[in-house]
């Protein structure tokens, strides 16, 4: 459940902006099926071919996504062609990133289009220049600007990338899939639940006893275990 929190944007409103922009006649079931699908595929992939070369090369299986530049590096080093093949994957990699920041950049500018009444335009560049020097200071934790805290028990010495990583994956990112499920489950009328879902079928029913007595409780304990309290 924490790695869905990250991989399928969930709790951070980037889905229902994507959602909120789907044409009438799309399958909303349908869609989520294949997306969780093959997110879980690529995320079984990518640790099938990342942690066989942590453990061969003596290196840390607890170094979170510094293992991407870490361990494929070494791949890449010890195969024929691997400074291109390696090239190219870091090349994607940062089409991958820019994707990503574009869908999590924009429920920010949604909001100050439609409820600030701020031009698209300027909206996205305040947003993206916030968004860029919140970086650039994450960036310089890795330097002299580095100091030590413990939270939740676990030691972090990075300084504002640590505080900023534990503000958004653990405690940020939980709260608002509680405060998503909440309101899904607890909020939203039913029919207009089913009415977007494809009816009142078996399938509904089963997603709707979990959305508003499983989901809740197994988010609430994520964030619980997440801050140190479970």
């Amino acid at each position: 459940l924490g790695h869905a929190f990250f991989t399928l944007s969930l709790g951070m409103g980037a889905m229902m902006v994507y959602g909120s922009y789907l044409p009438d006649g799309v399958s909303i079931p349908r869609t989520v099926l294949s997306i969780a699908v093959i997110d879980t595929v690529v995320a079984l992939l990518a640790g099938m071919a990342i942690f066989p070369i942590v453990f061969a090369n003596g290196l840390s299986p607890a170094s979170g996504p510094g293992l991407l530049f870490q361990t494929l590096p070494v791949a890449f080093g010890q195969m024929p062609a691997g400074v291109l093949f390696g090239s190219v994957f870091f090349v994607l990699l940062v089409l991958a990133a820019w994707t990503s920041a574009i869908s999590l950049l924009e429920p920010a500018v949604a909001w100050l289009v439609e409820n600030r009444g701020i031009e698209r335009v300027r909206a996205t560049v305040f947003a993206g220049l916030l968004g860029w020097l919140l970086g650039i200071l994450t960036v310089m934790s890795f330097s002299h600007w580095a100091f030590g805290f413990s939270f939740a028990g676990k030691t972090k010495e990075n300084g504002l990338f640590d505080i900023l990583d534990i503000l958004s994956s653990s405690i940020m990112l939980p709260l608002g899939g509680l405060a998503v499920a909440f309101f899904v489950g607890r909020v939203m009328k039913r029919e207009r639940l089913a009415g977007g879902l494809g009816g009142e079928g078996i399938g509904f029913q089963t997603w709707y006893v979990v959305i508003r007595f499983v989901t809740p409780f197994l988010v609430a304990a994520i964030f619980l275990h997440a801050i140190g309290v479970l």
